[in-house]
């Protein structure tokens, strides 16, 4: 990167105090890639990370353009060496998930659990790599983005996500970005982990519907496992007042701040479509109360704003 591209984008000297800010939350479609987004475009000297792998679309908001793309091997499926095989049914009696039928393997449902191999009385059956997915660097007009795409079918996202965070982490050190802003998928499962592990603070993404204040405490049980200091932003507040109400207690309750309420507002869905984040798009309550949040939690977070 040339030091016209770092001087505009405002980025730190090599080896400054790297941030890492994660947005998760507790189920999808809390609005969490759009904040993200918004995110990207307020930061101005961060390196975006798309840690939800199995359905990867913040580069649609930020006008992602791919630079460069990796290969991401994690699956081993068994492959039978037909010269060596005796045709024993050693094999498909042992295998549990139906994968080898008349001696030949179906790689989709091979789940790589090697049994088969070691039950193999020739020595006939050996673990083959197969490709898992795809990593890619994209240009963006807020700084790069580091996303990835499994194959259909593959299950290793948490080991994508790392990938993914890894290469984020090296662009940023080499590069002197201040931090990196992730954009985490949801729930509570691996590639929730591997995308809290070692963050410097999450931002927990919610809104008041029936299921919220589950799904919330769920993904907050893994902040606290993690010890990384999580806050709360209740998205589209103004739908239900009721649950609201309750999301509020429950926060008050687990001691976690809520630092931002932002309100529903039909700009995001239009800022969407124009694949623009909504901070660039329009000025409208969503926009003003965002751009607040982005400053209360990088606060939080020790990042030093520009």
């Amino acid at each position: 990167m040339n030091a016209q591209l770092k001087q505009l984008h405002g980025y730190e000297k090599e080896g400054a105090d790297l941030k890492t800010l994660t947005v998760v939350s507790g189920k999808g479609g809390t609005g969490k890639t759009s904040i993200v987004g918004s995110f990207a475009a307020l930061a101005k000297n961060a390196v975006l990370a798309d840690c939800d792998v199995d359905a990867a679309n913040l580069s649609l908001i930020v006008d992602g353009q791919v630079q460069t793309s990796r290969e991401f091997k994690a699956s081993q499926v068994a492959c039978i060496d037909v010269t060596k095989c005796i045709e024993c049914g050693a094999c498909e009696d042992i295998c549990h998930f139906d994968a080898i039928q008349d001696y030949k393997v179906d790689n989709i449902s091979c789940e790589g659990c090697r049994v088969c191999s070691f039950v193999c009385p020739q020595g006939a059956i050996t673990m083959e790599e197969v490709l898992s997915g795809y990593l890619f660097i994209s240009d963006t007009p807020y700084g790069p983005l580091v996303h990835a795409q499994l194959q259909p079918g593959e299950a290793n996202s948490g080991k994508l996500v790392t990938f993914v965070r890894q290469m984020a982490e090296q662009i940023a050190r080499e590069n002197g970005y201040q931090c990196i802003v992730v954009d985490g998928p949801p729930g509570i499962g691996c590639p929730v982990i591997a995308s809290l592990n070692g963050a410097t603070a999450a931002l927990v993404v919610t809104e008041p519907t029936l299921s919220a204040i589950h799904d919330l405490e769920r993904v907050l049980s893994v902040c606290d496992h993690f010890n990384v200091p999580a806050f709360a932003c209740i998205n589209r507040c103004d739908i239900h007042e009721g649950n609201t109400h309750h999301l509020v207690e429950f926060c008050q309750t687990r001691d976690i701040e809520i630092i931002g309420m932002i309100p529903y507002d039909p700009t995001v869905v239009r800022a969407i479509v124009d694949q623009t984040p909504v901070v660039r798009y329009a000025n409208g309550p969503a926009s003003r109360e965002i751009k607040a949040l982005w400053g209360r939690f990088a606060k939080k977070a020790g990042l030093l704003l520009r």
